[in-house]
């Protein structure tokens, strides 16, 4: 156990530090990388990140209570900021909430979950040393929302059935932007243990001072392990009413994402991740410069994009990660420092703890 586990008996301490160096010859003005999230320095090194993750696990068989908060340090956290909560622009707290735990017939408990919390949807998370990839897929930035403030109740049905419903304040928002709040569910399909399937629905207004027009959508995400290989598959499908803050406010739009990863491990210590991503921004109402960074200039009306993208996943060091990535982005504009395609080099180095 670590001192804070010695120390404060059921409170767990971890987390990951990690840097990293990107490079692509297509930057904008030579320092940055465009349409990319924590890969967006152009031949720099990067401290992207500090996280220091504390946990009080609840017991889900009697009335019991947890809490689970993580502090994000770094160039990372920039990026992840939410209205409402302003640590400095290195500092974010995308974790912070209280469960309360009603026990069940079942077991598993009924939970009621009151803070900031990671977002239900996609297949990657903000801890980039938990994801298949170094890199973030095209559908993590621009078709998902990171963090959600509000409450949530969930609960494990059986070995096969699971469930989360969300009243937050907005995406990434802790303080809302208007008087409305937006919904959020998922349902987790597990017919056994090697394979999953989920399936996520969102509602609500989303644009400062505006009640009346939402936002909604839903995404699925297909999950099967083969031996040393796993595949995931996620699909997004989303819609905004028309509102003065899209690029045209007239009309409703719409977009759809569709990714696929495939990871495997030719050994304990070295692996392989392959990801392909295609995003349909048909109005540009995800990727247009109207709607701040990162984005994919220039300000558009309709937008198509991609990415083909590999890593190593090295792991010969204990508790350690090195992650040499190759990746291929392609626009249907001249996105990338006038060119409709890149190429990016970049390594992550990363120490779990």
């Amino acid at each position: 156990m670590n001192h804070l586990e010695t120390s404060i008996a059921g409170i767990k301490l971890t987390g990951f530090v990690e840097g990293s160096y990107a490079y692509s010859g297509r930057s904008s003005g030579d320092t940055v990388i465009v349409g990319r999230l924590y890969d967006r320095f152009q031949n720099q090194f990067t401290l992207n990140a500090l996280a220091v993750v504390l946990d009080k696990p609840y017991d889900p068989t009697k009335f019991s209570a947890g809490f689970h908060t993580e502090l994000l340090i770094g160039q990372n956290a920039n990026l992840i900021r939410s209205p409402g909560l302003y640590l400095g622009n290195q500092a974010d707290l995308p974790h912070l909430y209280v469960t309360l735990n009603v026990p069940t017939a079942s077991g598993n408990g009924l939970q009621f979950k009151v803070g900031r919390m990671p977002t239900l949807m996609g297949v990657e998370v903000i801890e980039t040393p938990a994801n298949p990839n170094w890199s973030e897929a095209n559908q993590f930035i621009y078709v998902e929302n990171f963090t959600a403030t509000g409450l949530s109740i969930e609960t494990k049905f059986s070995n096969y059935v699971d469930a989360q419903f969300r009243v937050i304040n907005g995406w990434d928002l802790v303080q809302d932007n208007n008087q409305h709040k937006s919904l959020m569910g998922r349902v987790g399909f597990y017919p056994d243990t090697l394979s999953s399937i989920g399936i996520v629905g969102f509602w609500g207004p989303e644009e400062p001072n505006d009640n009346l027009h939402k936002r909604s959508g839903v995404e699925g995400v297909l999950w099967r392990k083969f031996g040393n290989t796993q595949v995931w598959l996620q699909g997004d499908w989303g819609k905004e009413q028309a509102n003065a803050a899209l690029p045209t406010p007239t009309q409703d739009a719409t977009w759809s994402a569709y990714g696929a990863w495939v990871t495997y491990d030719f050994s304990a210590t070295v692996g392989l991740a392959l990801r392909g991503d295609y995003v349909n921004d048909k109005n540009g109402a995800r990727s247009s410069g109207a709607f701040g960074y990162p984005v994919l200039p220039p300000t558009n009306t309709g937008h198509k994009f991609g990415s083909a993208t590999a890593t190593l996943n090295v792991k010969a060091w204990p508790n350690a990660m090195v992650r040499p990535e190759l990746r291929y982005d392609s626009s249907s504009l001249l996105a990338f420092a006038g060119h409709a395609n890149q190429v990016t080099m970049a390594v992550g180095v990363a120490y779990v703890y």
